[in-house]
């Protein structure tokens, strides 16, 4: 088992990577709050998987909210259901909500437990390989608008993590393989040797390093720059055409590391057209080894529209996440009527 620590604004992060760490959860729970009530917040596809198993560890009664499983539920309305339970479990700020799922459900339920009573303390339990390397380390929550994913949300850090590397056995491969893609970033941006990890035969026996890998190179760099206002950015390596791709799609037609793979190698493409290494062919070998799209299905045209309203936009500039070397991200500022004229030629 491994354990980190993340300094953040609101609080200390305690992330637990390992083989059977779900069952450690109430233990973990003790160690760190003093909850009277605690809230579990799931969906559809993983309450009948780990809901009862976990409520079962507490001696306290659990309240739960059960959300629609999918990206599109990822919205305010969905907030506000989660907001009418807990005020109806008369959650207090010395309570506990815990976010028990992918990366949507860890999400909506961060950004849930940040703005009820102006912050409540949280816990994400991550059932998928996305969630457990990329969403639920960091403290960034959010909801999507129609106009764009994740436009409002909140910087807020759960006060524990806890990632059971034996729940990824469990996972259809369509699933597994999503979680793949943002690995895959994680070699691209700061340590190629996860890309030599990943490309063995069994590399499947090594998932609690290839997650602890991952993770500590997240909590590195959310050290450094918690608020996304710098060195964080270089997470988003394949993320900004990706967001402009599920956008596109509704949020239905693509999976998020769909997308981000998409992106990542789309990134590669922009970036040998300014002058970076070209990395495309190894990005899309990386890609297409767990099964992950490396075409935009979508017109460039309608993908430089979504891009317009990606956060990373600046005026009239977009910061865009380039790879070179292998291992090593820079930021890049794009001027849009640039930017326009290199996204179309795609």
């Amino acid at each position: 088992m491994y354990h980190l620590s993340l300094q953040g604004s609101n609080s200390t992060s305690d992330i637990y990577i390992g083989a059977g760490v779900f069952q450690q959860t109430a233990k973990r729970v003790a160690e760190k709050f003093k909850p009277a009530r605690i809230h579990v917040v799931t969906d559809s596809n993983v309450a009948p998987l780990y809901l009862k198993e976990l409520c079962a560890e507490f001696p306290l009664n659990i309240t739960t909210t059960i959300i629609p499983a999918g990206e599109e539920h990822k919205n305010l309305d969905t907030v506000a259901g989660i907001y009418a339970d807990m005020s109806e479990a008369e959650l207090t700020r010395s309570d506990l909500v815990i976010a028990l799922g992918g990366g949507v459900v860890g999400d909506i339920t961060g950004f849930a437990a940040a703005t009820y009573l102006r912050g409540i303390h949280v816990c994400q339990i991550p059932t998928t390989l996305l969630s457990q390397v990329d969403s639920s380390v960091g403290g960034k929550t959010g909801v999507d608008l129609p106009q764009g994913k994740n436009l409002v949300g909140a910087f807020y850090q759960p006060e524990l993590v806890m990632i059971d590397t034996d729940i990824l056995n469990s996972l259809p491969e369509r699933i597994f393989n999503d979680g793949m893609a943002e690995v895959i970033k994680y070699g691209c941006i700061s340590n190629p040797t996860i890309l030599e990890l990943i490309a063995e035969p069994d590399f499947k026996s090594n998932m609690e390093q290839i997650v602890y890998e991952s993770v500590r190179i997240k909590r590195d760099v959310v050290q450094q720059d918690e608020h996304d206002t710098g060195l964080r950015m270089i997470l988003n390596f394949g993320h900004t055409i990706g967001h402009a791709a599920e956008k596109v799609g509704h949020f239905t037609e693509l999976s998020h590391g769909q997308a981000v793979a998409i992106g990542m190698v789309q990134a590669a493409k922009l970036g040998a057209v300014l002058g970076e290494a070209d990395l495309t062919e190894q990005i899309v070998a990386a890609c297409k080894a767990h099964d992950l799209p490396t075409e935009l299905p979508y017109p460039t045209e309608d993908i430089y529209t979504a891009l317009l309203h990606d956060k990373k936009r600046m005026a009239d500039t977009m910061n865009f996440i380039l790879v070179h070397p292998l291992g090593k991200a820079v930021i890049h500022k794009i001027p849009l009527e640039q930017l326009h004229q290199l996204i179309t030629a795609l």
